[in-house]
């Protein structure tokens, strides 16, 4: 003879517990026993960022054997790349912890990541604008172009803003034509020019002007010497188109605030810092290489606002000693584990349906009250 129960119409503030102690006890499980997952291209990026970190030893190596110290103070990782306050040759003011946050030869994995995103193969042409004011994300930038077999086209400027290669002795452009001759990478500037306010060095000293000019000569380069704001950009816009031929240009890509490239105050806040496909929407439409660029079609990428591209890619800020090769999540990021995951989520469906839809959890909850009235019976009165 089968036992009938009474099953109540409403549920059981005790199945409720169960289930939302199981739910608990899942959603823990899931969080702690997360993997990590290597992200796509994973040694390309590798190897760019270890090419990266031997391009830094050199030009540290080199700064000493030219007898330039290196202030512990301003630059703590001891990298050689953060410049000094003010000098000669300094074109604009500068955010110290940006600096010492680009001291991190990871960085070059993030424009490995930018280039294979808008899908650069080898033999791909991409155009480059640099100024002296990241150092460290230059030498980023070439590690990856070199490591991915592109062909760049690459226009520099010789000053830079505050603590960056602004130390008259080793500009940016004395630390490629090092890194040229070391056969670190086989490519360098196509021209240069003096940078700083209309790319003419506006309120800088004379004597730093002459001396970045002396430097561009001294290392063989064409010397660009605009008449004005919108003759700079034409010039930078026809050198590049020359040097590309019939090839299509894939990226630009930006580093700092050169004001040519990125069209003034305005026009380098407008920019998002990463990856811009389109031009933006709000404000005055300013003129620049990167607007240029990207009314074309060509995708620009915006190397600015340092700590917010580090913490997006899980780059420390401020880094005390130059980071390990291989560190952040633009390497490995950890990832729930789908089959821990997709466990947990039928075992809570399980204990829903057997507490809330059937009577299982009913009788079972039934079953255990009886036994605890046999273990303790009421006493007879």
């Amino acid at each position: 003879m089968k036992a009938i129960y009474w099953r109540p119409r409403g549920i059981s503030p005790t199945a409720l517990v169960l289930v939302a102690v199981l739910a608990l006890m899942g959603l823990a499980a899931v969080e702690l026993f997360q993997r990590k997952v290597k992200q796509p291209n994973y040694l390309e990026k590798l190897h760019a960022s270890r090419l990266a970190r031997e391009a830094f030893d050199v030009i540290k190596a080199e700064r000493l054997r030219r007898g330039l110290a290196i202030d512990p103070e301003t630059d703590p990782a001891q990298s050689g790349l953060i410049g000094e306050l003010m000098t000669s040759v300094t074109s604009n003011t500068g955010v110290l912890r940006a600096k010492q946050t680009t001291v991190n030869p990871n960085f070059a994995a993030v424009l490995v990541n930018y280039f294979k995103k808008v899908g650069c193969e080898e033999g791909d042409v991409v155009a480059v604008g640099l100024s002296g004011s990241f150092p460290a994300l230059n030498i980023c930038v070439y590690a990856a172009i070199q490591t991915l077999k592109l062909k760049p086209i690459i226009i520099s400027s010789g000053s830079a803003s505050q603590w960056g290669a602004n130390v008259p002795q080793l500009l940016w452009i004395d630390m490629e034509q090092v890194l040229y001759d070391r056969r670190l990478f086989s490519f360098r500037s196509i021209a240069a020019s003096v940078g700083g306010i209309e790319d003419k060095g506006l309120g800088m000293s004379d004597e730093g002007i002459a001396l970045i000019r002396r430097t561009i000569a001294g290392d063989q380069l064409p010397l660009l010497q605009p008449s004005s704001y919108t003759d700079s950009i034409n010039q930078r816009m026809k050198l590049f188109r020359e040097q590309a031929g019939d090839r299509p240009i894939k990226i630009y890509v930006n580093v700092g605030g050169g004001t040519t490239s990125v069209g003034t105050i305005i026009g380098k806040r407008q920019f998002k810092p990463g990856l811009n496909y389109r031009a933006p929407q709000r404000g005055p439409e300013i003129d620049s290489i990167m607007h240029r660029f990207v009314e074309e079609g060509v995708p620009v990428v915006h190397l600015t606002k340092i700590e917010e591209l580090a913490g997006r890619f899980g780059l420390p800020v401020m880094p005390t000693t130059i980071p390990v090769v291989g560190e952040g999540k633009i390497f490995k990021r950890e990832q729930y584990n789908p089959w821990l995951t997709a466990g947990v989520l039928l075992g809570i469906l399980i204990a829903l349906y057997a507490f809330i839809r059937s009577d299982w959890g009913f009788r079972m909850q039934l079953s255990a009250r009886r036994r605890h009235n046999a273990e303790h019976p009421e006493p007879m009165v």
